[in-house]
């Protein structure tokens, strides 16, 4: 039994905390099933964001008539615009590999590990063990439990990101933010798109006004069946047939593809997380401490298998506390997760920090609201945006940013400057009196602050 001094299960973040073992001489294993560079790099957020360009591209070709330009599509090269993500992000991965395993002090195992015990594992037929273990192997697309469909082919996001032949007729069943921005992906290049729902809203975790206008939004957009179940999957040649049903009537929706969004589930059965000992959580999510340490002593964990935050900035964050607690024990530190922000790159862009309206209200916090409407800046009547709008709360009395919530151009950018300041522990004044371009869309921001009555 080969024995290191420390074991890293997944390479996506857990890679910084491999690395820096490596530079202190201490003897590494990775441990990746898939290709290097984890989750994002390989099957989410890098290549989808470059899917999501093209779409991007093409919504401004077609709106280009507002702007008196006269602009056609001549035609789409699919397989060049899947090859263009897929070339660079395996590339990627096979660069990452490589250098790992060029790497002093570092072994690299491709292959599925189990749990044998507290810290061994096997894989390949190869058991292992570490002084130290950091299980990194992120979650995998949650498939739910409906009649026949595991009889018909559908796909995820990890495959719909590397899909051959682009489908005339797509149905996506979900209503979170992958749905979302697949939705977009393939709506906007001409796939015909039906996005089933089984609530009455889509993004139920955002602001209750960014749901509802994003929902607005996508209505124009796509066919959407809202408040719908599917209660059965059928193949029917070369088409999959959907018996759905919604508030008590019953339809079928027949199209070449089915692409299921419905959320994703941690990997701990698959590593039999059961045999370490350690806690895990009721939905299988790794229980740890505030320094990410589990209830196992040496056995840490990080990114989304530990389900804090299932975002590749969140684990890049956890790692760096990570490497600092496990080498530096007698120095450790609490992760400070304060204003984690998110984007969602559809079209709209949505983009959130802090609390919601919502969360706000539950926790008895007295508070101002206010928003301003992209329309009314002078840059976001140049562009058109007459669906952006930014929504701000904040502590009453004292000025303290709660949260901001954007859908609109360039969300995922104007969101930043709202983290800045709520991680520097600065009030609303901050933004309210600094100084803006004008006219530039970020004044936005600034008017939705200035718009709080506190």
């Amino acid at each position: 039994m080969q024995h290191f001094d420390l074991m890293v299960i997944g390479s996506g973040s857990g890679l910084e905390v491999s690395s820096e073992a490596a530079g202190l001489g201490l003897s590494v294993a990775i441990i990746e099933e898939g290709p290097v560079g984890g989750t994002c790099l390989n099957r989410g957020c890098i290549p989808s964001k470059m899917l999501i360009h093209c779409a991007d591209v093409m919504d401004t070709i077609k709106t280009a008539h507002i702007f008196g330009i006269k602009a056609t599509v001549q035609g789409i090269d699919w397989q060049a615009i899947i090859a263009r993500a897929v070339d660079e992000v395996d590339a990627d991965a096979r660069a990452i590999e490589e250098g790992n395993r060029q790497a002093d002090n570092i072994t690299v195992f491709k292959g599925r590990g189990r749990f044998t015990g507290a810290k061994t594992l096997e894989v390949n037929g190869e058991e292992i063990s570490a002084e130290t273990v950091l299980i990194a192997a992120g979650t995998r697309p949650m498939v739910p439990d409906i009649p026949g469909l595991q009889g018909v082919p559908y796909i995820t996001s990890d495959e719909a990101l590397r899909l051959p032949e682009q489908p005339r007729r797509l149905a996506i069943l979900g209503g979170g933010y992958i749905a979302a921005e697949m939705a977009h992906f393939f709506g906007a290049l001409g796939t015909e798109v039906t996005l089933i729902h089984r609530g009455p809203q889509l993004l139920r975790a955002e602001d209750d006004d960014v749901a509802r206008r994003f929902t607005e939004v996508y209505q124009r957009k796509i066919n959407m069946l809202l408040n719908t179940q599917i209660s059965r999957a059928d193949s029917r040649g070369h088409e999959i047939v959907l018996q759905v049903s919604s508030e008590g009537s019953t339809a079928e929706v027949v199209a070449d593809g089915l692409l299921v969004a419905t959320g994703r589930v941690p990997n701990t059965d698959l590593l039999n997380v059961a045999a370490t000992g350690v806690e895990i959580d009721e939905r299988g999510f790794v229980k740890t401490d505030e320094f990410l340490e589990t209830n196992v002593p040496g056995i840490w964990a990080l990114g989304d298998i530990v389900g804090k935050y299932l975002l590749k900035h969140s684990a890049n964050l956890e790692a760096a506390y990570a490497a600092n607690n496990i080498f530096n024990p007698e120095n450790k530190f609490a992760v400070d997760y304060n204003a984690m922000p998110h984007a969602i790159f559809a079209s709209p862009q949505v983009a959130c920090v802090g609390l919601t309206e919502r969360e706000v209200n539950d926790q008895g916090i007295e508070y101002a609201v206010a928003s301003y409407d992209y329309s009314d800046t002078a840059y976001g009547s140049s562009i058109e945006d007459r669906d952006g709008f930014v929504k701000v709360l904040a502590e009453r009395h004292s000025g303290e940013i709660l949260g901001a919530h954007i859908i609109g151009t360039d969300a995922s950018i104007l969101i930043q400057e709202v983290v800045n300041a709520m991680r520097a522990g600065l009030n609303v004044r901050s933004i309210t009196q600094s100084i803006y371009v004008h006219p530039a869309l970020p004044e936005v921001v600034q008017r939705a602050f200035g718009e709080l009555d506190l």
